[in-house]
């Protein structure tokens, strides 16, 4: 991008990826307005560096993008770049996931980052969103089906999005492989909630299944890629002439998306050797 193209707005930035992007973001010298959800956030995140400005912003209220919105315009007339970032994980078998958790899971990752789009096309003229989506896309991954689907549809949705706007804006999917992140402990947390929410006959029936999810998801604390690693790629598509439309980053997350292309029948027959049995 030129050089004049120097407006970030993040989501999700008060911890994790969104908060290491914002920090190099605006080493850099872009002015990033960073989305958070809470004062003490914004308080934090605006002491890292001089150029991040903290804007109040839930992307699954209506209310609170619009007046995101309007804060931002008053401090500029654009958007370079926006990068969806906000993010939760939904895990559970689908014979006892309550359609309130995938809503809310949608909500979020799906939902929410369209609303925010849609509000900021405006700004947007020429310029880029980037959304933060998953290896998980792929869907071949049990358990956590919610945020697959999720990540699926966040894809789908925007890749049209790319194919039908009449303002110049390109749409470019990161899919990361499992990233050290806090993201793994709050949705072990979720998923013992909700675990313990099920009935004594279906808490045994996938009680090795919800260890094995639980241990997994943990695991990824110790031997998933540092977020830097995805910082680097949206610094790279955020500074490219002409950015590809996906990008794959990590290794495991190149293998997802190859064998994504084989047969329905053979993936699933590849995930269950790593399954537990019943």
């Amino acid at each position: 991008m030129t050089e004049n193209k120097r407006t970030i707005l993040i989501t999700g930035a008060s911890s994790g990826i969104g908060r290491e992007t914002a920090l190099r973001l605006a080493k850099e010298g872009y002015k990033v307005f960073a989305g958070i959800r809470k004062k003490v956030d914004k308080i934090e995140i605006e002491k890292l560096n001089k150029n991040i400005k903290g804007v109040y912003l839930d992307v699954t209220n209506q209310s609170s993008i619009d007046k995101a919105f309007w804060f931002i315009l008053k401090n500029t007339d654009r958007i370079d770049v926006l990068i969806n970032n906000a993010g939760v994980v939904v895990a559970g078998p689908i014979e006892f996931l309550d359609t309130k958790s995938l809503k809310e899971q949608f909500a979020i990752n799906t939902f929410g980052a369209l609303a925010v789009a849609q509000k900021f096309i405006p700004l947007l003229h020429n310029g880029r969103i980037i959304n933060i989506s998953s290896m998980a896309a792929t869907g071949i991954f049990p358990y956590i089906a919610p945020y697959c689907a999720s990540k699926r549809a966040l894809d789908i949705l925007f890749n049209s999005f790319a194919l039908e706007n009449l303002d110049n804006i390109k749409v470019i999917s990161i899919k990361p492989e499992a990233i050290k992140t806090p993201i793994w402990n709050k949705s072990v947390k979720k998923a013992k909630e909700y675990y313990e929410k099920l009935n004594e006959a279906a808490q045994k029936k996938y009680e090795k299944q919800l260890k094995f999810l639980a241990d997994n998801a943990l695991r990824n604390n110790e031997i998933g890629i540092e977020s830097y690693v995805v910082v680097d790629t949206i610094l790279k598509v955020i500074k490219a002439k002409n950015p590809k439309a996906s990008y794959n980053v990590g290794t495991k997350s190149v293998w997802c998306d190859i064998l994504s292309k084989f047969s329905q029948d053979f993936i699933n027959r590849l995930v269950k050797l790593k399954m537990p049995k019943a």
